[in-house]
């Protein structure tokens, strides 16, 4: 019962606090965001227990579940699913709206990377990326993501 009663806190935990798979696609990163490690730590003591974990869930649990059935419906997952996408949304433009119009341009969204990355695929510098280079950089940047969302689950909130 214990392990029935943590697996469903965690996936509650997932889906809740990052509107799950529905948002894999528009997420930071990749991927829904985590709650932090000092979120889920209720009482700051720096050590997080079952019952935090549960009262979390349960928590985003109540606040998705707007009619207070105790289940959620397709209704209510898909408005959990643009609320957090319309907060990825605004969050994006606070960081890259460099010039404050409220508007995106090309170069807001990409500045410079395109060259750098560009540069490092090209790993035979001839100006132009192989098939070859481009999978090997798809591959780089796999494993960067998968590093960065063990780090991340390890409670930075990242």
């Amino acid at each position: 019962m214990k392990k029935i009663l943590l697996g469903s806190t965690l996936a509650l935990t997932l889906i809740g606090l990052g509107a799950g798979a529905v948002m894999a696609q528009g997420g930071h990163r990749g991927g829904p965001q985590l709650p932090s490690f000092e979120q889920l730590d209720a009482d700051g003591d720096g050590m997080l227990t079952q019952a935090e974990m549960q009262n979390s869930a349960q928590a985003k649990f109540n606040e998705n579940d707007t009619n207070g059935d105790g289940m959620l419906s397709v209704e209510e997952l898909t408005a959990a699913a643009d609320r957090e996408r319309d907060l990825r949304v605004e969050r994006l433009l606070e960081r890259k709206d460099t010039n404050g119009d409220g508007m995106l341009s090309l170069e807001e969204m990409a500045p410079q990377n395109g060259d750098r990355l560009f540069e490092r695929a090209d790993t035979d510098g001839d100006g132009a990326i192989s098939l070859e280079e481009w999978e090997a950089a798809k591959e780089k940047m796999r494993g960067k993501r998968g590093q960065r969302g063990e780090r991340g689950n390890a409670g930075s909130g990242n």
